[in-house]
């Protein structure tokens, strides 16, 4: 059973007539910082998240906070494994990079939405150059590519199964290239094209020259409200994620890989299509920003959605974050692994009366999704 009070090390700053000092108040965040030190050792920072997860929620962080600052300690350990491998190769005789790029996270990297235990889902954006020197300079960032997510990889962040890394050159291309290549994927309806661009169009730079990715962004929102076909089609996929309800407005799982018959994936059930639904209206209506939070209110000034539909996604998405970051704290105490699965039986019944509103929101938020696709 849940707690309904935690007192909070908040309450202490007026508790007496001199306000603590801020080291006191803060002294759990001090004390997990110094235990993580400005070592480059990438496992040992990695393998620290989950104490700064818990030291975050004794401060009174909200979840959202927490899985942005999750992302950014993401991020460091991206800047620090690119160094390192840029510092190696030159070491090794590679030199320096012998044009700008630009390393982007994607997915909940790049929307700032990380919570633990996510794979690795980057990209590389490269300064065009004449195709003459195609195999010197592909081949210096494929190295690159190569050594970096390895490193990420060795650390605990894990390679991704669906090859969605730098290292590969279907994720490793100049600029006009990118810009060419999504022209073709949005001129018709192919639906691998829609899911990879579902993983690109989140995207975030975390190492390199930023104006690349902000030309690509650029991009992006001009060509994007005009591919009909191209957003047709993301709004019919939108049904293969049915949130975690069943017909008659129940919470219910799908049961696919389900531990046991209680088990709820609230990462493919519920964040995947609030942000998948959120995704579609951002590219209809233009908006260029990746966080969901972001997009959010942004859709409200396009006219988009209404200031209710916006703050009740809101709303939601925190809820969400909560819930999944608990279960993974929960799960890593037991010897698992943090995943996106939550035990419905666990949950008080004002969280599984929040969790069903919270389902009710996001299914009417897919809905208006379609709708503005022509569905």
């Amino acid at each position: 059973m849940q707690l309904l009070h935690r007192a909070s090390p908040w309450r202490e700053l007026f508790a007496d007539d001199t306000p603590p000092a801020p080291a006191t108040l803060l002294a759990p965040l001090c004390e997990a910082l110094d235990e993580l030190g400005p070592s480059t050792d990438l496992p040992a920072a990695h393998a620290w998240q989950p104490r700064l997860v818990e030291v975050l929620e004794r401060l009174d962080l909200p979840a959202w906070r927490i899985s942005q600052l999750i992302s950014d300690h993401n991020e460091m350990l991206y800047r620090r494994a690119i160094l390192l491998s840029l510092n190696e190769m030159q070491g090794q005789g590679w030199g320096k990079p012998p044009v700008a790029f630009c390393v982007l996270t994607l997915g909940s990297a790049g929307r700032h939405e990380s919570l633990l235990g996510p794979d690795q889902d980057n990209a590389m954006i490269v300064a065009d150059y004449p195709d003459s020197r195609h195999t010197e300079i592909d081949g210096f960032f494929q190295a690159l590519g190569e050594r970096f997510t390895a490193r990420l990889d060795e650390a605990g962040i894990p390679l991704c199964n669906g090859h969605v890394m730098a290292r590969w050159p279907m994720w490793r291309k100049r600029l006009s290239e990118w810009c060419e290549q999504l022209t073709l994927w949005t001129q018709d309806r192919r639906v691998k094209r829609v899911q990879q661009s579902n993983i690109l169009l989140d995207f975030h730079p975390a190492f390199g020259d930023a104006d690349l990715a902000s030309a690509l962004a650029e991009h992006v929102r001009l060509v994007m409200p005009g591919a009909g076909l191209f957003l047709d089609e993301m709004a019919n996929l939108l049904d293969e994620l049915p949130v975690a309800l069943d017909r008659f407005g129940r919470l219910a799982g799908d049961g696919d890989g389900a531990p046991h018959e209680n088990a709820l994936n609230l990462k493919r059930q519920g964040l995947l299509p609030l942000v998948n639904a959120v995704r579609l209206l951002s590219l209809r209506h233009g908006v260029s920003v990746p966080d969901t939070r972001l997009r959010l209110p942004a859709l409200v000034l396009k006219g988009a959605l209404t200031a209710q539909q916006a703050r009740a996604g809101t709303a939601a998405l925190d809820r969400l974050q909560e819930l999944l970051l608990q279960a993974q704290l929960a799960s890593l105490k037991a010897g698992g692994a943090p995943d996106g699965w939550v035990d419905a039986t666990r949950l008080e019944e004002d969280q599984r009366l929040l969790l069903r509103h919270d389902m009710q929101v996001i299914r009417r938020l897919v809905k208006t999704a379609q709708i503005a696709s022509g569905r």
